[in-house]
């Protein structure tokens, strides 16, 4: 009787990685089963047994592998999803020294707050949210407390019913860390960055924020993303790079005033086809993403599209000549690029394909 599985150790950035799979599964099946645990796209595996690298094509009884056996995985540079091939914590762009003291709010600040509307705390070692903060109340238009070491964002931000924009980025804050309701009910925000912390999820709160124009929430650890983000009908800019994120919910087409999208690093493996709606879409970044596919009318019903990120995935250059209105897509990402030339912006010199040729 034929062996249903066998015990494999895929051996990896140090870390020995149990598996049990059918003898007859192939080589590249190995590779798909590998993804989601190293997040190593299957194109950067290199699976190597007593000194020879396996073919995809073989099977594992083929290529002599059993019950038992150790095998190397080797990944090449860059053929990865999120922030590197190996899961890791997320990490905060705080670089303020935690031994200086706090900055002192004295009354010449606070009533500058209050007369300007803008509470600036950057970098401020601060801990926690001053007191003297809160007494800004609804003269406060934008609070900036990024890059500091807070670990709550109560709920009495509710206090600030004017606010138009809230940087939170860079202050390690978890799942725990900040009161959603409070937060829920700032009816008038417009940008809200909470970037760079230890998140794991947005709350459904999120989807009252119905007057969001921008919303950060890059290089967290979100592996979703709420249905009621198709709430959001006024959002322009989506910045959700560098997660654990791997599906799209539907209502993302919701958001018809998207611009720019970037959902780069992340564990996607396929986009819905309610991303077409995204009429005004003229930015969608997914490079170093599982994806194998796009919408096939993706080029033909988001007319103005003129920047596509593909690095590191699996869709080449030449699947994407082969979908509906590539041409009329290609000339307005060149078009683009010779403005930029024109106007002599940083960065613009050589033309990007925006994907990899053939593997």
């Amino acid at each position: 009787m034929a062996e249903s599985t066998i015990k494999l150790t895929i051996k990896f950035g140090g870390r020995s990685i149990p598996l049990s799979v059918s003898p007859d599964a192939t080589i590249k099946d190995l590779k798909s089963l590998l993804q989601p645990i190293t997040n190593v796209l299957p194109r950067g595996q290199k699976l190597i047994f007593k000194g020879k690298v396996l073919v995809e094509t073989s099977t594992l009884k083929q290529s002599l592998v059993g019950d038992g056996a150790k095998i190397m995985l080797m990944a090449s540079q860059g053929l990865h999803q999120g922030e590197g091939p190996v899961l890791k914590e997320a990490s905060t762009s705080t670089t303020v020294d935690q031994r200086k003291p706090a900055l002192v709010v004295d009354k010449n600040r606070s009533d500058r707050w209050k007369a300007t509307g803008v509470i600036a705390l950057a970098q401020a070692n601060l801990k926690e949210i001053p007191e003297e903060v809160w007494d800004c109340g609804s003269a406060a238009r934008v609070l900036d407390i990024r890059e500091n070491f807070i670990r709550e964002v109560p709920a009495r931000i509710s206090s600030f019913v004017s606010i138009h924009k809230l940087f939170l980025q860079g202050n390690a804050l978890s799942d725990e860390s900040i009161q959603w309701e409070g937060i829920a009910s700032l009816k008038r925000l417009m940008l809200l960055s909470i970037s760079h912390n230890n998140l794991t999820f947005l709350p459904s709160e999120v989807g009252s924020l119905t007057s969001l124009r921008q919303l950060d929430v890059a290089n967290n650890k979100l592996t979703s993303l709420p249905n009621e983000i198709g709430l959001l009908t006024q959002l322009e800019i989506f910045k959700a790079n560098n997660n654990r994120i791997t599906s799209l919910p539907e209502s993302i087409g919701d958001c018809s005033f998207l611009m720019e999208v970037d959902l780069s690093a992340n564990m996607l493996s396929e986009l819905p086809e309610t991303v077409t709606k995204l009429r005004k879409l003229k930015t969608l970044e997914l490079n170093n993403t599982g994806l194998t596919t796009l919408p096939s009318v993706l080029f033909k019903m988001c007319l103005q599209l003129s920047t596509l990120g593909l690095h590191n995935t699996e869709i080449t250059v030449e699947s994407l000549r082969q979908l509906e209105g590539w041409g009329e897509f290609d000339e307005r990402r060149r078009t683009k690029h010779q403005k930029q030339i024109d106007f002599r912006v940083v960065g613009s010199g050589q033309f990007d394909e925006g994907a990899d040729k053939s593997w």
